[in-house]
């Protein structure tokens, strides 16, 4: 399995460690990482991982800038691809066809490929600009999946918390994710 991670600058890089470290560790699946330059920037204030660790995990890794980098073309056979987080300036060009860098790109093929295509968007409140646009996604196929923390679990860290939302997007390429708890009834 070949998995695209494009990651933005929107707050939430922990969550795009924590699917690479859960992913770094199974043999049959391929990590191939999109960082933009604000991701960078937001890994740095908001953990203590580096670049380099982030990096680490990673299979194959892409500059952003590159629109001729592999992913960009759909001669690229992948499974899909997991933007997490998404900012809603990457969200609205995807919306719109603006593929202005590899990230960007890279969803516009995986769309018209008909390949999986999850969004995580992070901001709130959400505007009706930004609501329209995940409409627009959601309408073709694109999955919207926003970090919303389930308190149903009784989580008892930020960790359980991050846990769940990395379980329910490998739940959209039916990926095993056992860190998490799931509802029982």
């Amino acid at each position: 399995m070949e998995i695209i991670l494009g990651v933005t600058g929107a707050t939430g890089t922990i969550y795009a460690v924590k699917l690479l470290e859960a992913l770094k560790n199974i043999e049959s699946i391929k990590t191939h990482l999109i960082l933009s330059d604000w991701a960078i920037k937001t890994l740095e204030i908001e953990t203590d991982h580096s670049l380099d660790y982030l990096l680490s995990l990673a299979d194959y890794q892409y500059d952003n800038k590159n629109l001729g980098a592999k992913p960009s073309s759909g001669s690229f056979v992948s499974d899909g691809m997991i933007i997490l987080p998404c900012s809603m300036k990457t969200l609205s060009s995807i919306a719109n066809g603006y593929d202005d860098n590899l990230i960007s790109r890279t969803a516009g093929v995986m769309i018209k490929e008909g390949r999986k295509l999850v969004l995580c968007p992070r901001e709130t409140p959400l505007s009706a600009i930004h609501l329209e646009n995940m409409l627009k996604l959601s309408r073709i196929g694109v999955k919207m999946l926003p970090p919303m923390p389930a308190f149903y679990t009784d989580p008892q860290s930020i960790d359980d918390l991050i846990d769940h939302h990395v379980m329910k997007v490998l739940d959209q390429f039916k990926i095993p994710y056992e860190k998490a708890k799931r509802w029982n009834g």
